[in-house]
């Protein structure tokens, strides 16, 4: 398994949940979990970084 399968599984997964989403009317919940996402992309990547001092101070 290469990582173009990897990156196609992946995103099949990410249609699906849209799709489950879109069809059971939980389109507004879609924010809550993208905002959260970020936010945990944020912390992660911020760890690495000479920044993270100063944004775990906003937390």
């Amino acid at each position: 398994m290469n990582w173009s399968d990897s990156l196609r599984a992946r995103l099949s997964i990410a249609r699906e949940l849209i799709q489950f989403f879109w069809e059971y009317k939980w389109w507004w919940i879609a924010p809550m979990i993208l905002v959260l996402l970020l936010f945990s992309a944020l912390i992660i990547f911020a760890q690495s970084s000479a920044l993270g001092p100063f944004i775990y101070t906003l937390f």
